[in-house]
């Protein structure tokens, strides 16, 4: 137990404290990724060490929370991430006071985890020392009660884009664990042309599970076949796009346009105040679409501390040492992708 300033104790807490966890990540703006039950997911599914810390005050109510995943590796090393496998992570806090200790104490425990390093993927700025990176963006579709509204405010081309492809006969449909053997084929065949290890269909099963009531599926069909995918989550009025892919064969149908336009239309319906589209890099692609459907750029604050005082990690496609095996992946058969991908992929945060 260590002693602070309005807090008088941090530490870590077990699923007796998931419904106060939850309530203070609802009222202090938390996100979907930030909820107490990504803690089972992560242990259950992935088989990685969580740590989920709490500050609280004398009185035992929580004043921050941060939600800390181990991930060890002898190929990408040993990582202490908030959070791995998301958009983003990092502390919430009722004040930047709280943030920074929490801050603090991750730096303590990545230490005496023996951690390569410590990385919190911050939505915002936090009050620290630690080493930052601004690669990385989040493109935030501010929504409207009426979706008619919204679609007006597109630009006249994106609109005659999206017009355009829904005259190809392509069907949205909306659904949970009822898409799952559609969603994941769509999405492990465009990860393989990416290069990129895919996790197992039963992850993917248990955030279903686990999250019934704050996930959903889409599936853009043509004549019933599935050709481009997604899963989203929400909370609090805000929806993330998790995952999304799409069949290269089929990409002169440009499904992505009625696909995002169905779910941006059903985030305001459904009465959604934002839509995150997923973070990007920044002067990416990815970002040029986003960006056509009014989405604007919220910077991301990625954090680092390596206890031996290294050079921040460049654990991304980016980094020139990974160019042969993602060119390797891209030509390895599904069936062996489906073997060799899981245990990769559970590995890279």
């Amino acid at each position: 137990m260590q002693e602070h300033s309005n807090i008088s104790v941090i530490q870590p807490v077990n699923a007796s404290m998931r419904t106060a966890w939850d309530e203070f990540v609802a009222a202090h703006d938390g996100s979907f990724y930030h909820l107490f039950d990504w803690k089972e997911v992560n242990e259950q599914s992935l088989g990685h060490r969580c740590e989920f810390l709490a500050a609280r005050d004398a009185a035992g109510a929580i004043t921050g929370i941060l939600p800390l995943v181990f991930v060890e590796s002898r190929i990408f090393g040993r990582i202490l991430c908030s959070m791995p496998f998301m958009n983003y992570g990092g502390p919430v806090a009722a004040t930047p006071q709280v943030a920074a200790e929490l801050t603090r104490e991750a730096v303590a425990r990545s230490e005496a985890l023996g951690a390569d390093y410590l990385e919190l993927r911050c939505p915002a700025t936090l009050e620290t020392t630690m080493a930052v990176s601004t690669r990385k963006i989040s493109m935030i579709v501010p929504l409207m009660p009426d979706p008619e509204a919204l679609f007006n405010s597109f630009s006249s081309k994106h609109r005659k884009n999206i017009r355009r492809a829904q005259k190809e006969k392509l069907e949205v449909r909306k659904g949970g664990l009822d898409l799952l053997d559609d969603f994941f084929h769509v999405l492990e065949l465009s990860w393989r042309s990416l290069g990129t290890p895919m996790y197992s269909k039963s992850y993917f099963e248990r955030i279903l599970k686990t999250f019934p009531a704050n996930t959903t599926i889409y599936t853009c069909n043509l004549a019933g076949k599935p050709v481009a995918v997604a899963m989203t989550g929400h909370f609090n009025g805000v929806v993330e796009g998790m995952w999304a892919g799409a069949r290269r064969e089929f990409r002169n149908l440009d499904a992505n346009y009625v696909l995002y336009w169905d779910m941006l239309r059903d985030a305001c319906q459904s009465g959604h105040k934002l839509f995150h589209l997923g973070r990007s890099t920044s002067q990416s692609g990815a970002e040029q679409f986003k960006s056509k459907w009014n989405a604007e750029t919220h910077q991301l604050y990625w954090y680092f501390h390596r206890p031996d005082g290294g050079s921040m990690p460049q654990l991304n496609v980016d980094n020139p040492k990974y160019k042969l095996a993602i060119a390797a992946w891209q030509r390895m058969p599904l069936w062996a992708t489906r073997i060799v991908g899981p245990p990769l992929a559970r590995l890279i945060p």
